[in-house]
């Protein structure tokens, strides 16, 4: 894991519900569970507050680190999308996002082609992605100001569920995906029969935590959530879904009870 991810995870599992903030000392506590070395650590949140998804304060020699709002909307729309699944019955419309950059300008095609990913969308064609949940409010405000792109949204339906079901096979690997979800379906399973032969205490819950929704969160934002109506038979996404927040569950005691031991031993 690198020690950047791990920020903003320590940050969105923990640091988010104590006002957005964490001291430098806790963090490098935290990290320092995953061997990285307090001057990495160091190193890696200046860099972050350069880019400015930290602010930093002092007092004394002691040094805080707050999220910035685009940490803030970061981490908000990678919590709902690792943490919650659409329940709602689909109402048969794509959004589309329709973008057109110029050929010398590749670097914000690129751009722009992973924060449409970041959302959700798949590419039905080169400039053409879509979704079958109702995010166009939310690409507008992330695809605002792309510089020399030119962006189209609208909402559009196709002409019946077999033809929806084949842009959806188009649009993202599913069956790749499957794969992947059935290799993590057996590890959850071990990992919870683990769980409740031994759970795991102090500072191994919490790292045990933080690694969980380290290596699960790649999948959300590979796989789209799609609706039920567009899901190919035996799709395993969901109940691997479940089996993660067991998981997840499970280990939140312990671990927020260690995270409070940090914390108090840096005030």
């Amino acid at each position: 894991m690198k020690p950047r991810s791990l920020v903003f995870d320590v940050f969105g599992d923990y640091g988010r519900w104590d006002r957005g903030e964490m001291r430098l000392q806790v963090l490098v506590e935290l990290l320092g569970l995953f061997e990285v070395p307090p001057a990495t650590v160091r190193v890696v949140v200046a860099r972050l507050r350069r880019e400015g998804w930290l602010e930093a304060r002092r007092s004394g020699r002691t040094t805080t680190y707050a999220l910035t709002d685009r940490s803030w909307r970061l981490l908000d729309v990678g919590r709902r999308r690792i943490l919650e699944r659409e329940r709602a019955p689909w109402d048969g419309h794509w959004r589309m996002v329709i973008y057109s950059v110029p050929e010398s300008d590749r670097s914000e095609r690129e751009r722009l082609r992973k924060r449409l990913a970041w959302l959700g969308f798949g590419p039905l064609a080169p400039s053409t992605w879509i979704s079958p949940h109702d995010v166009l409010d939310e690409a507008a405000e992330e695809l605002a100001g792309e510089g020399t792109a030119r962006l189209d949204l609208l909402v559009s339906r196709s002409r019946d569920e077999a033809q929806d079901r084949e842009m959806a096979a188009r649009c993202w690997d599913l069956d790749g995906l499957q794969a992947e979800f059935s290799v993590s379906r057996q590890s959850y399973h071990a990992r919870l029969a683990r769980y409740a032969q031994q759970p795991p205490q102090g500072c191994d819950a919490l790292a045990e935590r933080i690694s969980l929704i380290a290596e699960h969160r790649r999948l959300p934002f590979r796989d789209p959530d799609l609706p039920l109506e567009l899901l190919p038979a035996g799709w395993a996404g969901r109940e691997v879904h479940e089996l993660f927040l067991t998981a997840y569950s499970l280990l939140e005691p312990e671990a927020q009870r260690h995270y409070r031991e940090v914390v108090a031993r840096h005030q």
